[in-house]
């Protein structure tokens, strides 16, 4: 199954372009790797298998697992009202005294958002460049920092009700993760998340740092025959509670396992994760901070993340323990890839 994975992969990186990273492990044992294209392509550096990616808002499961562990703690629940956390200057104006963590965690405290994706066009990698045109990407620095983008607009609808993608929401979640522990929400994932994980390979790094092993994320040229660009001026220079951590597939891959295996957090919190809270479609459900899919010994929990430049999927079939990390440095590629893997896998493991 995965030799003929392997010559599907070729044509499909051939047809689309895909440059990336695809790891599949069993156990612990790496089942399929390969990588294509190149980190760098002004000096055709290639991609290998230790190359880091930026993870847009696979990052959202990061910061659903250190809301969780705070839980964990006593220090919130997933009950907790906003306005009983943040102080007011670190929330909308229109914020509903009745909208809880729970509600940010699933997707369902209707609050506006400042990127609204139900909206975006195909060509959203622009449309969401444009957020910084007037708001340099360097000012961006922390959770605060987004807040002049949708604290004045009013909520859509009372919290509770029907399921709407909001990057604003994870957005005050780092802003109660700050006010709870009293440290940056970059410092509080490596603690709770990133260390317990054994992910020596993350973190959230700035766009100006020179650090071995990243891939640059690029779009693609604005004119025929022009050149690539890089994504440097598309997202804030570093990554926040909503999106842009940097990882690796390996990291990744181990992420996946110890999450499922309750060594970040405990078992009440690890099941509150995995119980799905809304639906999104017929057949997906939304977690706290990851998507579940399937049914009997074919389900899986996803996540995923698409920034201007970069897309990763990751996917853990807790029946077979089997891991999924598709990354990429180019975008509208990654999902083609990933369900190419997909279909192997649950060929192979499914019967």
């Amino acid at each position: 199954m995965f030799d003929r994975l392997s010559e599907t992969l070729t044509d499909l990186v051939t047809t689309t372009g895909f440059s990336g990273s695809i790891l599949v492990t069993d156990g612990g044992t790496t089942r399929f790797q390969e990588c294509h294209g190149h980190a760098n392509r002004a000096d055709e550096v290639p991609i290998t298998p230790s190359t880091r990616f930026g993870l847009g808002s696979v990052t959202k499961i990061f910061t659903s697992a250190t809301v969780l562990s705070l839980v964990a703690d006593d220090l919130i629940t997933t009950d907790t009202r906003l306005v009983d956390v943040l102080p007011a200057e670190a929330r909308p104006t229109g914020l509903l005294p009745q909208t809880t963590i729970g509600h940010l965690l699933s997707h369902t405290s209707g609050i506006a958002d400042y990127f609204e994706e139900e909206t975006a066009t195909a060509d959203w990698p622009q449309e969401f460049a444009a957020l910084w045109r007037d708001r340099p990407v360097y000012t961006v620095l922390r959770p605060a920092d987004y807040l002049p983008l949708f604290a004045e607009l009013p909520p859509y609808r009372e919290p509770g009700g029907r399921y709407q993608y909001s990057n604003a929401g994870y957005v005050l979640l780092g802003l109660v993760i700050e006010a709870v522990t009293g440290i940056e929400y970059a410092d509080a994932v490596h603690r709770r998340v990133f260390e317990p994980a054994e992910m020596t390979d993350s973190g959230f790094f700035a766009a100006d740092a020179v650090l071995p092993h990243i891939a640059t994320g690029y779009l693609p040229p604005l004119s025929e025959g022009g050149p690539w660009r890089s994504n440097i001026f598309a997202m804030p220079s570093v990554g926040g509670s909503d999106g842009g951590s940097v990882s690796s597939p390996a990291d990744l891959d181990r992420f996946l396992t110890r999450l499922d295996g309750g060594a970040i957090l405990p078992a009440d919190q690890t099941a509150s994760m995995f119980q799905p809270h809304v639906a999104v479609t017929d057949d997906i459900h939304m977690g706290y901070g990851v998507y579940l899919r399937g049914n009997g010994s074919s389900r899986y929990w996803q996540s995923e993340g698409f920034d201007p430049g970069y897309e990763a999927i990751l996917r853990r079939f807790p029946e077979f323990d089997v891991n999924v990390v598709v990354l990429s440095n180019v975008n509208d590629v990654a999902g083609a890839v990933c369900a190419v893997v997909t279909e192997t896998v649950l060929a192979t493991y499914g019967g």
